[in-house]
């Protein structure tokens, strides 16, 4: 990615940030899940299949999770911290859509372990494979 000179960052970069500034103006006043709802419509057609079927499976493992958008993507939440987050494919112009684990997540397993997926399909493995995840993140 190429940096402009003035900010150092690129341009996919400061997208980001608009969009977590257009977030903290507009989505803040929006419950969480009429956020990601929103977010998800947003979405290119190919995107939200997906988004719509991991966004389930995830307020499947337990009702203590929450939603709401962070940095522009559906963001699950364990209280105020957050746990993990769908990207679409569309956000960074990637290949594939991104299921990811931040640091509250209880994914630690020795010195090395997995924090995101690349995602282009939610087969019935897939789905397993992700909801065991999550679970063991929010244990």
């Amino acid at each position: 990615m190429a940096s402009d000179t003035k900010s150092g960052f690129s341009e996919v970069e400061r997208a980001a940030m608009k969009e977590r500034a257009r977030e903290a103006r507009e989505f803040k006043k929006l419950p969480g899940e009429e956020q990601v709802q929103k977010k998800i419509a947003e979405m290119s057609p190919s995107d939200q299949e997906l988004a719509r079927g991991i966004h389930a499976l995830v307020l499947a493992v337990s009702p203590e999770l929450t939603t709401k958008t962070w940095y522009g993507m559906p963001a699950y939440f364990l209280g105020e911290k957050i746990i993990c987050f769908f990207q679409a494919a569309s956000k960074f112009e990637s290949r594939y859509c991104t299921f990811g684990f931040q640091d509250a997540a209880k994914l630690d397993d020795g010195p090395l372990w997995p924090t995101s997926y690349a995602i282009t399909e939610l087969t019935d493995e897939v789905a397993k494979t992700l909801s065991s995840r999550v679970k063991k993140a929010i244990s």
